[in-house]
This record gives C-alpha cells, sequence and structure tokens, in this order.
C-alpha cells in the first residue's frame, strides 16, 4: 500500500498532519495562486489535462498533497516515487509498464517523483527521453532551486510551479480545522488553544503546514490529561516544541536569496531590514564569516570612497568575528552592519576597476612608459629607464605628465559621486583638471 492508496481508504492512524491532508481541492488551504478559481492547476486537475511540471516550493506548503488530489482526479495511471529510494532501473520498469498500458488499453501514465532533486544526472538523463517522447507526464516535487538541480534539457520540456510558505491566516486556519474536525482531526478531544497559544504555533511554523500540525499534536500528547480537559497555553508551545524553526539551507536557495536580501538592505540604506536578514543567518546557522565577507564585498562595492572608513569597520569586524566567534560575534556583526547600511554610497571603485580591465583586455600591446618606469637599478638609466620623470614633491605636491601608455589616449574610469567624502574627491579633480588647463607641462 502507498500513500495514495492510504489517502483514498481515509487512513486515520498516522499523525495529524498526515490526516489532515484535504482530499478535494475546496479543502486545499493556500497557493491561491495555482489552486484559486482561475489558478492553472486547478484547471489542470479538475479537467484532468495534464503536462509536465515541477512543484518548487518550501517544506509544508503543499506539494506532494497537490499530487495526491491529482491522484484522485486523473483517470491515468498513476505512479508514486520517492528519489532517495528509486533507481534507473525502476524507472525503466515505469516506462516499459507505460508503454504496455498505452499499447493495450490506450491509457496515459503520470509518474509523481517526490524529492526529484535527488535524482542524479544519470537518473535524469534516463527520465529525458519519455517526457520527451510523451510516453509519460513527470510531474516532480522539490524544495531545491529546481534552476540549479535539475538539467537544463529536463527543465526545457516542464513547467515550474512556485508554491509559497502559508500565511499565517492560512496556518490560523488549518489548525481551528484540526481542532474542529471529530473524525481525521482533534475534534473528538475536549481541546481548548488559547489566543497566545495560537500565535506561538504560528510563529514557530513558519509557514510549515506540517510543521504547526506536529507542534499542536506534540503538545497535546504531552500536555494531556486524565480528566480528559485539555487547556493548551503559550507556555505549553513553548515547551514542548523546543527552539524556534526555521527554514534555512546553507547551501541552497535560502543561503543565496537571504545573504541577497542582507546585502540589497544594506545597499539600500536600510539598518533595521539589515538587521533583520542577519538575524535571520545567525538564527539559521549561517557560518558567520561568510556574513563577514560579504560586509567586506560590500563595503569595497558600494561604499568604497564615499566612506572609505567602511572598509575599515568591515574588515574589523571580520577579525573580530574570526577571533571570538559566536554568540559575541553578533554584535561586532551588526555594528559593521548598521555602519554600513547607514553609509553614504558610492560603487566608483568598482565601475573604475571593471572599466579599466575591460579596457587593458582590449589593448593589442601593452608599455610602460621609461619616465615612470622602475629606476632603481643603477644602470637604469642605460635603458632610458626614469629619465624626464618629474617629482611632484619637487613641484609643491603636483606636475602634470603623461601616466599612461605611450600613444594612448588618457581614459576616464574613475568618475567620483557627489556622496559623502567622494564629493572633496571630486573637487579636487575637478580642480586639477582646471590647473592642467590653464598651465600645461610636458616631460622633458
Amino acid at each position: 500500500m502507498n500513500l495514495f492508496e492510504s489517502n483514498n481508504k481515509q487512513d486515520n492512524s498516522g499523525p495529524l498532519a498526515y490526516r489532515m491532508r484535504p482530499v478535494d481541492l475546496s479543502d486545499y488551504v493556500g497557493q491561491e495562486h495555482l489552486v484559486g478559481k482561475q489558478g492553472p492547476l486547478r484547471r489542470i486537475i479538475e479537467e484532468d489535462r495534464l503536462h509536465s511540471f515541477i512543484l518548487y516550493g518550501p517544506p509544508g506548503s503543499g506539494k506532494t498533497t497537490l499530487a495526491l488530489l491529482l491522484a484522485e482526479k486523473t483517470k491515468s495511471h498513476f505512479d508514486y516515487l520517492k528519489a532517495v529510494t528509486s533507481g534507473v532501473t525502476e524507472l525503466r520498469n515505469i516506462a516499459r509498464d507505460a508503454q504496455q498500458r498505452w499499447d493495450y488499453y490506450r491509457q496515459k501514465t503520470v509518474v509523481f517523483v517526490d524529492e526529484v532533486h535527488r535524482f542524479n544526472k544519470s537518473q535524469q538523463d534516463v527520465l529525458l527521453p519519455f517526457v520527451e517522447s510523451g510516453l509519460f507526464t513527470l510531474i516532480g516535487a522539490t524544495t531545491e532551486n529546481p534552476l540549479y538541480e535539475l538539467n537544463s534539457a529536463l527543465l526545457s520540456r516542464m513547467k515550474i510551479y512556485v508554491l509559497n510558505p502559508l500565511t499565517p491566516a492560512e496556518i490560523e486556519d488549518l489548525i481551528k480545522r484540526a481542532l474542529s474536525d471529530p473524525v481525521r482531526g482533534l475534534g473528538g478531544q475536549d481541546v481548548t488553544l488559547s489566543d497566545d497559544a495560537l500565535q506561538e504555533i504560528i510563529a514557530r511554523s513558519k509557514g510549515d503546514a506540517r510543521a504547526a500540525l506536529n507542534i499542536l499534536e506534540t503538545a497535546c500528547q504531552i500536555r494531556s490529561s486524565k480528566s480528559g480537559k485539555l487547556i493548551l497555553e503559550a507556555q505549553d508551545i513553548r515547551e514542548t516544541a523546543g527552539h524556534f524553526y526555521i527554514n534555512y539551507d546553507k547551501k541552497a536557495d535560502h543561503h543565496y536569496d537571504t545573504i541577497s536580501a542582507f546585502i540589497k538592505s544594506i545597499r539600500g540604506s536600510d539598518p533595521d531590514a539589515a538587521i533583520f536578514w542577519l538575524a535571520v543567518m545567525i538564527h539559521g546557522g549561517e557560518d558567520p564569516l561568510f556574513i563577514a565577507r560579504r560586509l567586506v564585498i560590500h563595503a569595497a562595492e558600494d561604499i568604497g570612497m564615499a566612506d572609505p572608513q567602511a572598509l575599515q569597520i568591515a574588515v574589523s569586524a571580520f577579525h573580530a568575528t574570526e577571533v571570538i566567534g559566536l554568540p559575541e560575534a553578533r554584535i561586532p556583526l551588526a555594528e559593521a552592519t548598521i555602519y554600513l547600511a547607514t553609509a553614504p554610497k558610492s560603487n566608483s571603485s568598482k565601475e573604475a576597476i571593471d572599466m579599466a580591465l575591460d579596457y587593458v583586455r582590449r589593448l593589442p600591446s601593452l608599455q610602460v612608459p621609461a619616465h615612470i618606469a622602475d629606476s632603481s637599478h643603477s644602470r637604469s638609466h642605460l635603458l632610458g629607464k626614469g629619465k624626464g620623470y618629474l617629482y611632484p614633491h619637487s613641484f609643491g605636491g603636483y606636475v602634470k605628465q603623461d601616466y599612461m601608455p605611450p600613444g594612448l589616449k588618457p581614459p576616464t574610469f574613475y568618475h567620483p559621486t557627489e556622496n559623502g567624502q567622494e564629493s572633496r574627491v571630486r573637487e579636487f579633480l575637478e580642480w586639477l583638471k582646471q590647473r592642467n588647463n590653464e598651465a600645461p607641462r610636458k616631460n622633458k
């Protein structure tokens, strides 16, 4: 008996989260953009008009539940596979059976693969010709970004439907359904959930329906009394649920999306949002040195000459994190984050080096002018090195001379902004330009 057969028989002996799976789209909670009245998946399921697609979303967002509902509705034969326990041989057997089923009964086959991202390249390659020929319709469910985890050839033949974490209101709806349902839920028990306890479950589940129902069921089991009457308060939820759950994978989407949100909040000068994402990463177990390295990069890339002190602050935070580690390192990381978020911004240094690198790559040849070449050797003068060099300090700190290779028109890579301290740099360069125009000087 597999997952789908158990669902058909209304097996109510499993965990609460399993028992409360909806048996119809009208019971499905969340993903309105997909299963609402005009949602694409609702039409696909109700009209039994299937194509190959990927369900991509966080744990507890309803991916497998949608597959269950689809299995109930489709007239096609439905095969269920779990990627972690299935191999190439099983895939080929399914394809063989699908071909025979079509040849003899004209019945189509739908193959649902849970955790499809766990299929390796060879397994994905086996799937490709079957999906391409239409021998069977493939539906995959994954918590990992399919753009990175699945072959491009396979992805090009499938649509991707993105599922979102459930909203607090949707989690609340699920919990109340579980408390009131006398058959599949806890309606047959005398359970009362205080408003504070309800909010505690919602906060701890972070949009994960399975996590919310598991927390509720665990609290009921631990706090059950002989009298049969059970009143759950927020403290009961905190004691039974333990640490706050957070869906954060240091090697997958949450890792890259969160650090992106962190840096963009700093770049956007929003210290509160930046501190929020810093807290998400620290709570999720992110490597603090990874965070510190990103701060150093950001200080140079996005603040740069507008506040050169920012780079020193970031480097200091990196070294402090390296020396003391968490949990104390959260403080210098927070200090650096706030400093960078509130600092004036300029990416002129990044723009300048990128332009210069592109310019250098396109040069047909490169020669260092003799007058600014190394003249430290006692016989450098025999090669003409250093001849004609004008020592700026002998001219009050500045003297006009050529510093670019012979024959190259001096390009302008650095364009200072008017932000922060860079405004003074801009004024200085404009003064130099004006002075050069007034009193040009050539190398001797």
